[in-house]
């Protein structure tokens, strides 16, 4: 085993600016799309008070944007669902108690369970942080029984409309997340390919090649196995990426990513030529579906100490906030909940991104109040262009949507009434140090040693996968489709190894991590991947390297 790797807590990277999302529009039109009616309706009634409430459903619509419309039907009804129930009890809680310490309590336990399901469910960008905002926001809103239904039913209206936008566009564009995964896996191929699997470099690109080819994959299998022309060709598609991933020298970059321009278009899905054997088992992804698609319930035993670490942290950031006197705990509450990632190291990173974020951002609000404070409309208006530049900018960084995110926050508390703008700020600059020192301090205090054993548990998958491929190419005729589930499941336990040993590597307080072993697993899995690959025809064989795919360049001196 190797030593444990050093603590490093960089600053300069958690900082750097990455390249927009292809779809950064998509959702920043959707949040303005959703917000728009339902805030200017309230405008125009004079009842601009009840906008929080209508703000919680149209939200809804950050959600599901990288989704086949099939399965974004369903993400976002169960999105709008359990926004409306975290309100629904947060709302419920505000109305039977003024204690903030309860408050308090009662908002940490929501913020767990948000992370939780979230992180189990695999719900995709925003995650938990909206859902937890409106609920700790909600919390200390003053509230009597009798106004509950009311709200909630108001939430729920507008998360109607939000489930509208966010499934509008499949009425142009049916295929296009599919398309647009697909393109994406296209392009990281060629990246890989260009490296010919030898130059700097090539590791990195290898895995961010087999994420994205994993991702694609399980776009496509969220559909369902409808058959569909136009999904088939997609899935002609993957599997050029695919290749390039296991025999990156024989792979021309330039035709992958000419492809995957095509699939970024509106026109035609390229066609390419299928060997007879590979074409008639594309469709044979029931192995790789039951690889993929295990219960919810099952994800939600490794999420246990990012569960605690979030109460913990949400809990004792709020109790903080309180004890200095800060007039609204649910801001730091807020903020130790967003910095909880997969493992200490990138927990660190947001918890770097929230504070510049947010510090900035208090003196864009500081700038924009006196403007919003002439008119509601203006306050409308300014809210409607900070959803759309959050959106437009947190896909190259964190720290850089929340410049747009906190003055939001910070002018959706004016809805109601109009507040000292100095007193905003001092409270959300001083609820934004509390919670991410205290939430940082708990995550490194609440131990996740079973990242460790997720990495023996993904060793092993990885290992048997490899043998069970190398079995089959070892027999003299093995079935077409035992071939392609042998290489779906090999692909995506190499996938899953890749992203464990990752998350592994960035937590503390742990015993050393079999590095050379993971590495010894990657290269051999590969080889055997490629083997198989050629071995279907997909390449042209060579056979000097598929007599024994799992040997590595060590093994083969004279």
């Amino acid at each position: 085993m190797s030593s444990a790797p050093s603590r490093r807590l960089p600053l300069a990277d958690a900082l750097r600016l990455g390249r927009p999302s292809d779809i950064w529009f998509k959702p920043a039109l959707s949040v303005v799309a959703a917000v728009a009616p339902p805030n200017l309706t309230l405008l125009a009634l004079g009842r601009l008070d009840l906008a929080m409430y209508t703000m919680a459903g149209s939200l809804c619509a950050l959600y599901g944007h990288n989704r086949p419309y099939a399965a974004r039907a369903r993400t976002l009804a169960w999105v709008v669902l359990g926004m409306v129930g975290g309100l629904a009890v947060a709302l419920s809680a505000a109305a039977l108690t003024t204690n903030a310490v309860v408050l308090v309590t009662v908002g940490a336990v929501l913020a767990a369970v948000h992370k939780t399901v979230c992180d189990a469910t695999r719900v995709g960008p925003p995650g938990n942080v909206v859902l937890t905002f409106i609920s700790s926001a909600s919390l200390f809103a003053p509230q009597s029984p009798g106004q509950v239904p009311g709200h909630v039913a108001l939430a729920l209206a507008a998360g109607v409309w939000a489930w509208l936008v966010g499934m509008a566009p499949g009425l142009l564009r049916p295929h296009g997340p599919e398309r647009r995964a697909t393109a994406q896996a296209l392009d990281a191929a060629a990246a890989y390919a260009e490296t010919r699997g030898t130059a700097d470099g090539h590791a990195r690109a290898r895995a961010a090649s087999a994420a994205a080819i994993h991702a694609a994959w399980q776009s496509l299998l969220a559909v369902g196995a409808r058959p569909d022309p136009t999904r088939r060709a997609v899935e002609q598609l993957l599997v050029r990426a695919e290749v390039a991933l296991a025999a990156p020298a024989d792979t021309d970059p330039a035709r992958l990513r000419a492809w995957a321009r095509g699939l970024r278009g509106t026109g035609r899905v390229p066609r390419v030529a299928q060997p007879r054997e590979a074409a008639e088992e594309l469709i044979g992804v029931a192995a790789e579906r039951a690889l993929t698609s295990r219960s919810p319930w099952h994800r939600l035993t490794p999420c246990a100490p990012i569960a605690v670490r979030t109460v913990l942290g949400c809990a004792s950031a709020g109790y903080a906030a309180l004890a200095l006197g800060v007039g609204r705990p649910y801001w730091a509450l807020v903020t130790a909940a967003s910095l909880y990632q997969a493992n200490v190291t990138l927990t660190w990173n947001r918890g770097v991104q929230r504070v510049v974020g947010n510090l900035v951002g208090v003196l864009a609000f500081a700038v924009l109040a006196p403007f919003t404070h002439l008119h509601p409309a203006l306050l409308v208006l300014c809210c409607l262009a900070l959803s759309f530049g959050a959106e437009a900018l947190i896909g190259r960084n964190y720290w850089l949507g929340s410049v747009c995110v906190t003055p939001m926050a910070l002018l959706i508390t004016e809805f109601a009434r109009t507040q000292d703008t100095t007193e905003l700020i001092t409270d959300r600059v001083v609820d934004t140090l509390v919670g991410a020192l205290v939430g940082f301090v708990a995550a490194v205090a609440v131990t996740n040693r079973r990242a460790g054993d997720r990495l023996d548990q993904a060793l092993t998958t990885a290992e048997r996968a490899r043998e069970s491929a190398a079995r089959l190419l070892a027999e003299p005729q093995p079935a077409p489709r035992a071939l392609e589930s042998a290489r779906r499941a090999l692909a995506a336990a190499l996938a899953d190894l890749r992203a464990t040993a990752d998350a592994a590597a960035g937590e503390w307080w742990q015993r050393a991590l079999p590095e050379e072993r993971v590495v010894l697993t990657e290269q051999s899995g590969h080889r055997t991947l490629a083997a198989v690959v050629r071995r279907q025809g997909l390449v042209p064989q060579d056979r000097s390297r598929d007599q024994d795919p799992g040997r590595t360049t060590e093994d083969i001196r004279p």
